[in-house]
């Protein structure tokens, strides 16, 4: 496909500017710098509207950055009301697990989107954490289908807005050259990832908020930094990390609120939130501490069960790992490898061929 390209990119800015400056940004507020790749957009006659047995059309997968679920508790429902709202109105735990094998961004945002582990058998083997200028193909010896493949081969709308420039990996990986050909039905090309962003979070999550009121993807991914930067900065669980949780509790709330003040998006969309890795201190890299392996994991909307604890849903299926790291045999605790398979699973498509999180796609959430 031929590809509109605005190549501007997000001025960085200082840490405590940014956490400031999220919180106060509205809906309406967008700012310009921004790098958009974004293929022509599929027709309304080859986007599916629904199915008979599912109401959910649209999926907006959220990955918050870092996120250390203590910091939820931390800041409680008036200073993460939109991170609570997803518990009080959705199903959730705040003891789901990263990968077992690492606790870094890149290996864990590619077993996100292609629901594999990172260094088994048919994993994905992206084990380094920035962009090398290859693909997850080149490092997993094959081809690796994405959620992004299985969506847009059936015509569905695909989205990715990013605010780090290292998933350039994964859009590339992806792209009208590195792409599989598209076997499904009608060939709607190579270019997996129909819209990619790179940009600073207001901005990103205006322009999703805008593309959801006017023409919604059927399946959209949202990476949200601000407190992998902050806890970097200034160490996880510091006061400067926290308020950083909360800049990024500001924009799911302004995802949430576009759904819900949206007559067809508040009856067909829904949201499934989670996180790489946490982090405690200096840094998140080592995959034995309680602290760097526990995530969140939320799923809401249309359908979805109100107040639900994820494992009680899942009795026998997925097991509380309380503080334990359980490896990758026997009844596994809920992980977010499983945003890919669960996200497809919504949207009544097939798992991702080759993956392994919640292949049988059995995630309950009602």
């Amino acid at each position: 496909m031929q590809l509109r390209r605005v190549l501007t990119r997000t001025v960085a800015v200082g840490l405590a500017a940014v956490v400031t400056a999220a919180c106060a940004v509205g809906a309406g507020d967008e700012r310009p710098s921004a790098r958009d790749t974004a293929a022509p957009a599929a027709s309304t006659a080859t986007r599916s509207a629904g199915s008979a047995d599912d109401p959910v059309d649209y999926v907006v997968a959220i990955s918050i950055d870092g996120l250390n679920p203590d910091a939820i508790r931390r800041l409680g429902p008036d200073g993460a009301p939109a991170f609570h709202r997803l518990m009080a109105e959705g199903a959730s735990t705040l003891n789901a697990r990263s990968a077992y094998e690492r606790t870094i961004t890149l290996p864990n945002h590619t077993g996100m989107v292609t629901g594999r582990r990172i260094t088994v058998s048919g994993g994905h083997r992206v084990t380094f954490n920035e962009d090398n200028g290859r693909t997850v193909h080149r490092s997993a010896g094959g081809y690796v289908a994405s959620m992004f493949d299985v969506a847009h081969d059936r015509g569905r709308g695909t989205a990715f807005y990013s605010a780090k420039d290292k998933f350039d990996f994964l859009n590339r990986s992806w792209d009208a050259r590195h792409g599989a050909r598209d076997r499904v039905g009608r060939a709607n090309g190579r270019d997996k990832i129909g819209r990619y962003v790179v940009a600073s979070e207001p901005t990103n999550v205006t322009r999703l908020v805008r593309r959801l009121r006017d023409d919604p993807d059927e399946l959209s991914f949202v990476h949200i930094a601000y407190p992998d930067r902050a806890g970097h900065a200034s160490g996880f669980m510091s006061p400067t990390y926290v308020r950083a949780v909360h800049a990024a509790d500001t924009q799911v709330g302004r995802i949430l609120d576009a759904i819900t003040s949206d007559a067809r998006l508040r009856r067909h969309a829904a949201v499934v939130l989670t996180a790489d890795h946490g982090g405690l201190g200096a840094n998140h890299t080592d995959p034995t501490k309680r602290a760097d392996y526990t995530v969140p994991f939320m799923v809401w909307g249309v359908g979805v069960a109100r107040g639900a604890d994820l494992y009680d849903l899942n009795a026998g299926d997925r097991r509380e790992p309380g503080t334990t790291r359980p490896g990758y045999g026997g009844v596994q605790p809920v992980r977010n490898g499983e945003l890919a398979n669960l996200a497809l699973d919504l949207l009544d498509l097939p798992r991702v061929p080759g993956s392994w999180f919640d292949v049988r796609q059995d995630l309950r959430v009602r």
